[in-house]
């Protein structure tokens, strides 16, 4: 278990590392950690390779199934490498959290799916198994979740966004 990481962002974003998280969200946080918990690319190595080429070599990257993220690593601010944890679906961060991984706040930057039925914001098209995912989230939880695509955006609390669809949390 590493004890040396201060998680700085719990995001949720379809195409893991990319421009965005580089660009924006890294500097942004000062991060010096990205971990990538997706169980199709802590599976195949071409994809692993394929993130780690994208990353600069003075940042540590680790990837991650989700079972072995939520037994291994645990939520906590304070000392340590400023950490980026990345999640691909809401799913994978739902599922996280149910297995042990706690966090308080989770950003959602980019889901599309293809039977999506509530277009929240431009980069996030959520199906009904992921608003009852949040919504779960929420009422169980209390995390705060929120849409923003990059650290100048204006971040929109999930509940503002689905407020035509659900009941208040």
């Amino acid at each position: 278990m590493e004890k040396d990481l201060n998680i700085a962002l719990v995001r949720v974003d379809s195409r893991l590392v990319h421009g965005q998280i580089l660009e924006a969200w890294v500097p942004f946080i000062q991060a010096k950690c990205i971990i990538v918990v997706n169980d199709k690319v802590a599976a195949d190595p071409f994809f692993e390779t394929v993130i780690r080429m994208a990353v600069p070599s003075d940042m540590e990257v680790i990837i991650s199934s989700v079972d072995d993220f939520a037994k291994n690593y645990s939520f906590s601010h304070g000392s340590g490498k400023k950490t980026i944890v990345l999640f691909s679906t809401i799913s994978d961060a739902c599922d996280a959290f149910r297995r042990g991984f706690r966090f308080d706040r989770l950003n959602v930057g980019n889901v599309y799916n293809n039977e999506y039925r509530v277009c929240c914001s431009s980069s996030v098209f959520l199906c009904d198994e992921e608003i009852s995912c949040l919504e779960n989230l929420l009422k169980e939880t209390g995390v705060f979740i929120e849409l923003q695509k990059v650290p100048k955006g204006r971040a929109v609390n999930i509940k503002e966004a689905l407020k035509d669809f659900w009941q208040s949390p």
